[in-house]
């Protein structure tokens, strides 16, 4: 890492993606990132409050990228009788 005159550590700045394709792609696996850590969020509650989650289900759960349907269902999570009441 670079340092300067006096021997200091110089910190990189905080946008080190220059290129419009390099911060498309950190955004890109940022947002994947959340939406796995929704559903594994999703399937934790579920599993926690003992409701059974069937393969098709957590496929259906793991498998969905949008957070806004993640954050829907993570909702759901905390109320539902059984693990199929998230997609209602």
């Amino acid at each position: 890492m670079p340092s300067d005159d006096d021997g200091a550590l110089i910190s990189a700045p905080e946008n080190k993606y220059r290129s419009e394709f390099a911060r498309s792609c950190v955004s890109e696996g940022e947002a994947r990132g959340e939406a796995r850590g929704l559903a594994n969020a999703i399937i934790q509650i579920l599993e926690d409050r003992n409701i059974d989650v069937s393969p098709d289900e957590r496929s259906r759960i793991l498998a969905c990228s949008c957070k806004e349907t993640l954050t829907s269902w993570v909702g759901h999570a905390v109320t539902a009788d059984v693990a199929d009441r998230l997609f209602d």
